[in-house]
């Protein structure tokens, strides 16, 4: 089919209406800010050619609205945020054995863990509390381990990792890391012109492994400038100074929400450019969520492709930290091709290697409780 056709009511289809029609957000939902209106408004274009194209997408869209229409569902999720928020010793305990047992699904299904280079190197950007660094020197047992983490006093996990002089953790917060990104003079009127760090990995220093699953914290004390953009400084931060580091044909892993969110597809396009990659969403613990992981092997990350991508990283985060909101947004579409362009060179591979995402989440959704009114799983820690 030509692509102009499937284009041509998308202008009517922007907005509000598509993403709520995908179940991707409430109705009534407004945009918190210029870049966020940005991602909704390419995020259509690409939920639209979903629908259209791709039954696995109907069916997931149309169990995801359900779940926004049924109060069960609200009541649900604030559990479990409400439990993901008590970052006491039992909470860190289960997270920690169940985050080994996601390690160890993702490496059943697509090798990512393996390091081929004896004596090899990992780096994981956020450890706490260390399932997945638990996971990587329990498959590479010569290898050694730097990581980084946010302090608990900040609101992160300690580290439950038995002691080990095989390993070395950090805990610092990775959005702060601002010699690493490339800033070494902060405006002395900036609210945190005292937080910033020097640099803590040697420019040189590259990893066979490094893992990228960080996720922003709602326990976190920040100032207020970084609410509405903290998603972004942690990812680009994360995927800047990883891929910076990564030895060429290493291996990254990546945490990701949403394969259809115009953010993620922007970064899963360029990833293609210099990896191999694969997506696998774990069999617990993601299944009714948005979330899933990237698995990006053979990383050429001293290509041209993947130099330009660190340096827009690096840029994005210095925008959303430093820049205004329309400076962010400006700087989000700065060198990307449109949605439709995307669409027109990635979207097969896009439809491709996103079908077992949608069909796992979809598939657990049609068990969840807050979907239909029968209980027929137990709900997801």
């Amino acid at each position: 089919m030509d692509l102009s056709a499937q284009f041509q009511s998308q202008d009517e289809a922007l907005g509000n209406s598509v993403l709520t029609r995908a179940g991707l957000q409430p109705a009534g939902h407004v945009a918190s800010c210029v870049a966020d209106q940005e991602i909704q408004d390419n995020t259509s274009i690409i939920v639209t050619y979903l629908l259209e194209q791709v039954e696995e997408y109907r069916t997931l869209a149309n169990l995801r609205r359900q779940g926004w229409e049924n109060p069960a569902g609200d009541k649900f999720f604030r559990k479990q945020r409400r439990n993901a928020d008590k970052a006491d010793a039992h909470t860190s305990r289960h997270h920690f054995k169940l985050m080994q047992r996601i390690g160890n699904g993702v490496h059943k299904v697509t090798s990512g863990f393996a390091i081929s280079r004896f004596a090899g190197t990992v780096l994981d950007m956020c450890a706490a509390p260390g399932g997945f660094l638990a996971t990587a020197l329990k498959l590479n047992p010569d290898a050694t381990a730097t990581g980084f983490s946010l302090p608990p006093s900040e609101g992160g996990y300690s580290i439950l990792l038995n002691e080990d002089d095989r390993y070395c953790v950090k805990f610092l917060d990775v959005t702060m890391l601002a010699e690493d990104l490339g800033v070494t003079s902060i405006p002395s009127e900036h609210p945190d012109v005292r937080s910033f760090l020097p640099r803590q990995i040697e420019e040189t220093r590259l990893f066979d492994l490094v893992l990228c699953d960080g996720q922003v914290l709602r326990t976190q004390n920040r100032a207020p400038y970084r609410e509405t953009r903290e998603p972004a400084r942690l990812k680009n931060a994360q995927l800047a100074l990883g891929l910076e580091h990564t030895r060429p044909g290493g291996t990254m892993i990546v945490l990701f929400h949403n394969v259809e969110a115009w953010d993620t597809v922007c970064f899963l396009h360029t990833f293609n450019k210099f990896s191999f990659i694969q997506l696998h969403k774990p069999c617990e613990g993601h299944t009714t969520r948005s979330s899933f992981y990237m698995v990006a092997t053979k990383v050429q990350s001293q290509n041209h492709e993947a130099v330009l991508a660190i340096k827009k990283w690096k840029d994005l985060w210095k925008t959303a930290t430093f820049g205004t909101d329309g400076e962010f947004a400006e700087s989000l579409r700065k060198g990307e091709p449109t949605a439709k362009e995307i669409l027109g060179e990635f979207g097969l591979e896009l439809v491709r290697m996103g079908r077992g995402v949608w069909s796992t989440q979809a598939d657990a959704l049609a068990r969840a409780p807050y979907i239909f009114s029968q209980p027929a799983c137990t709900p997801e820690s």
